[in-house]
């Protein structure tokens, strides 16, 4: 398709910055109408951001938009996108149990009785019946969607889409959740889409997703977009060299594995968790610095949750220190097994309490003196104690941790763990919205950690952090372990690949 006629939407030099930062910069992109276009790029990229201005959850501060040949104002908001005709599905449905298909397909537009202001039930179910034999869903309008799978919920959003005449449909991450055969259902209906003229917007990390539907794809690196590739250019290995977009030579080339000979810590067996992980292995040892990467989905921060005793699991064995282990978070903490979660705000601070206070409650046992009474004195020592082996600024033991800076924040969740007699710490995103200075400092503190014989895991999504820090990486996908690196150096293109599906090797 070429030509002006052809294009569904036009952006041209999209900017966004929010209070500072500059998300995007100068972004041109553009879609056909009836193709399957992926959008793509590593996280932080600025996919969910273009995403949010395209469908008016956030206004764009500089460039034009042009959608179905109407100019579309810089205070375009989500009524207006929906008017246009631009629908989007999130990973998290926004569907209402107990109620039937056609009542979510049909929700705050339903059919009145004539005269009255009663819903038209059975002109509501012949509409949304009429709309699914349309394009050949198995579903029926009266199915209740509590009974329905995940991939047919999937489908339900698909149609209340579709009944507001949707021209532009925008699917982030759609197959996260799904089965192998839920998946396969879900290309069919995007294809059936791209054949009644539809535009599907198509975003995922799983690159041979991308190769198998795309007609066209935008790659977009810190903001920017990089290259637009079209059906004939696309392959996995193309995409992902143009998502990490640089000439990797000498130290940043990739880290040098290195086996570690201390003895194991923690030592997992064939662990299985129904619908989250399946026959995972592994060992970590003692001064061993272990990586986990993989993409959105994969497992990786289930697999933390479960061996450190917050989620359960089905089948396997664990050992730590040697011995057979029953995980649980108080058998954890007293065991010198500590975690810092990705979700700092929400699950690793307490954001008005100070950070004697934030310290504290990971060392009650610490700080306890006879009878079982918390010892005021000992709280602050153990919080004078975290921040100086972290630099915590500022260094005001009664500050509240909410009034800290990201890096800061991050610093009082390991913190508490540092005064511990520590021997394993996992570590999930260790530099998640912090910035440069603060990531080189947590770097060095978890090196530190391990040079003193402690066991770290940690979990990255950034790849530079996860090929710099780790002496291995296992790389899980779809809930199982599919790749190691544990000899050699490894690039962060040889983690994505492996993440995706392109390298693919179980270990031993």
């Amino acid at each position: 398709m070429n030509g002006m006629n052809d294009d569904l939407l036009l952006c041209a030099g999209i900017d966004k910055s929010y209070n500072g930062p500059q998300v995007l910069s100068g972004v041109d992109f553009s879609l056909r109408r009836g193709e399957i276009h992926s959008l793509v790029g590593e996280n932080g990229a600025g996919k969910s951001t273009l995403v949010k201005i395209l469908t008016g959850v956030t206004q764009r501060d500089r460039g034009s938009m042009v959608f179905d040949g109407r100019e579309i104002p810089l205070e375009h908001g989500r009524t207006a996108a929906q008017a246009l005709g631009i629908a989007v599905i999130y990973q998290e449905l926004s569907l209402i149990h107990g109620m039937t298909v056609a009542q979510n397909i049909f929700l705050t537009r339903e059919p009145l009785l004539p005269g009255l202001r009663l819903i038209d039930r059975g002109k509501m179910n012949r509409m949304a019946q009429e709309l699914i034999d349309r394009y050949g869903f198995r579903l029926r309008a009266t199915d209740v969607i509590d009974g329905l799978s995940i991939g047919q919920r999937q489908t339900v959003e698909i149609l209340k889409a579709l009944s507001g005449k949707a021209s532009l449909m925008i699917m982030d991450e759609p197959t996260s959740s799904l089965t192998a055969a839920e998946s396969a259902q879900l290309f069919e209906i995007i294809r059936l889409l791209k054949a009644r003229g539809i535009t599907v917007l198509y975003i995922s990390h799983r690159m041979e997703e991308v190769y198998q539907l795309s007609d066209r794809v935008t790659v977009l690196r810190d903001g920017r977009k990089v290259a637009v590739l079209e059906r004939e250019q696309i392959s996995p290995a193309e995409i992902i060299r143009l998502m990490i977009g640089r000439s990797l030579t000498g130290r940043e080339s990739g880290n040098r594995m290195v086996r570690s000979s201390g003895e194991p810590v923690l030592e997992v067996e064939g662990l299985c968790a129904e619908g989250r992980l399946v026959d995972i292995t592994f060992q970590v040892r003692r001064g061993e610095v272990l990586g986990f990467g993989g993409l959105v989905g994969s497992g990786r921060t289930e697999l933390m949750r479960t061996i450190y005793g917050i989620d359960p699991f089905q089948a396997g064995r664990i050992r730590y220190l040697g011995k057979p282990y029953v995980p649980s978070v108080a058998r954890s903490i007293a065991g010198g097994y500590g975690f810092v979660p990705e979700e700092r705000r929400l699950q690793g601070i307490m954001g008005g309490l100070s950070i004697t206070g934030n310290i504290g409650i990971a060392n009650l046992d610490a700080s306890s003196g006879r009878f079982g009474l918390v010892s005021g004195g000992k709280e602050l020592d153990h919080a004078r104690q975290a921040i100086t082996l972290l630099n915590v600024k500022p260094a005001d033991p009664d500050i509240p941790v909410g009034n800290l800076s990201g890096g800061n924040q991050q610093k009082v969740v390991v913190g508490k763990w540092l005064i511990r007699d520590l021997k394993l710490l996992i570590v999930d995103e260790p530099t998640v919205g912090i910035d440069i200075g603060a990531k080189e400092e947590m770097y060095q503190t978890l090196r530190r950690l391990a040079d003193s014989g402690v066991a770290v895991i940690i979990v990255s999504s950034d790849l530079a952090e996860l090929t710099r820090l780790s002496d291995r990486i296992l790389v899980l996908r779809k809930g199982r372990i599919v790749r190691e690196f544990a000899e050699g150096t490894v690039t962060e293109e040889d983690v994505l690949m492996a993440s995706s599906g392109i390298l693919q090797e179980v270990p031993p």
